[in-house]
């Protein structure tokens, strides 16, 4: 599935990789790194390069809608449990919805709503009331990315898919009933979403405005996750930490 995704592409930042606060209290001079104690080749084997986020900024994803209308669909359904003994997202995608999208002999299930021609090429998911719920798994938003999914717009997203699929680039949005209502009747429609306005453009021009928690939209449109985030404060980070090793070396001395 192919959208269109809108980037901000800046220069990627290669920050120094130096000391951390972790807890605890090791021999003076004997810190970890900080890209040991923050594993930036960890998130999923996503960073290739030490210190390096491998997010694309997004400010719009523009694509036609497919519609998942079931309700209550959990992170078991979006990738079975059985699945999860990977910690990277390659290839992921196609385990996503696996026991819904597949027969039991394997070839694709006709009745599956994404397996129809219509939903072919959709990066933009409507699906139904509590997409998402059932126990949390960074796999779900990790499978729904290599599929091809973009963003998923729904009247209620479980609170832990919808922070794991922000965190990861995927946009989890909630809008109101009617509007979910609207755009479960109207599949395969041409939307726009502004993530830096925080509204979807429809196909004549109306908006259906959203909210988006402001450390996650900074992050999205930044192209940066959590981890990112602190790197981009390594020296901060390392000018705190000598500051402090200062400190301790005259209260021993």
């Amino acid at each position: 599935m192919q959208g269109a995704i809108v980037e901000d592409r800046g220069e990627e930042a290669r920050l120094p990789c130096r000391n951390i606060g972790t807890g605890f209290d090791p021999p003076h001079g004997e810190h970890p790194p900080l890209t040991s104690i923050l594993s930036p080749t960890g998130r999923g084997g996503e960073r290739k390069k030490r210190g390096v986020s491998l997010m694309r900024p997004i400010t719009r994803v523009q694509s036609r809608t497919a519609i998942l209308a079931d309700e209550n669909i959990d992170t078991d359904r979006i990738i079975p449990a059985r699945f999860l003994t990977t910690t990277t997202r390659d290839g992921l995608g196609r385990l996503c919805f696996h026991d819904w999208r597949y027969q039991a002999d394997g070839s694709d299930n006709p009745e599956f709503p994404l397996n129809r021609s219509q939903a072919s090429g959709c990066a933009i998911l409507v699906a139904g009331r509590n997409f998402g719920c059932g126990s949390s798994r960074e796999h779900a938003p990790w499978a729904l990315l290599d599929y091809g999914i973009q963003a998923v717009l729904c009247s209620e997203i479980a609170d832990i898919f919808r922070n794991n699929a922000l965190k990861n680039g995927l946009l989890a949005i909630m809008v109101s009933e009617a509007e979910h209502r609207w755009l479960l009747d109207h599949p395969g429609v041409e939307l726009s979403i502004d993530v830096r306005g925080e509204y979807i453009v429809l196909p004549d021009g109306g908006r259906i405005s959203f909210a988006l928690e402001p450390f996650a939209r900074h992050c999205l449109l930044n192209g940066i996750d959590q981890l990112g985030y602190l790197l981009q404060h390594a020296d901060a980070i390392t000018h705190y930490e000598q500051q402090a090793d200062h400190f301790q070396q005259e209260q021993a001395a």
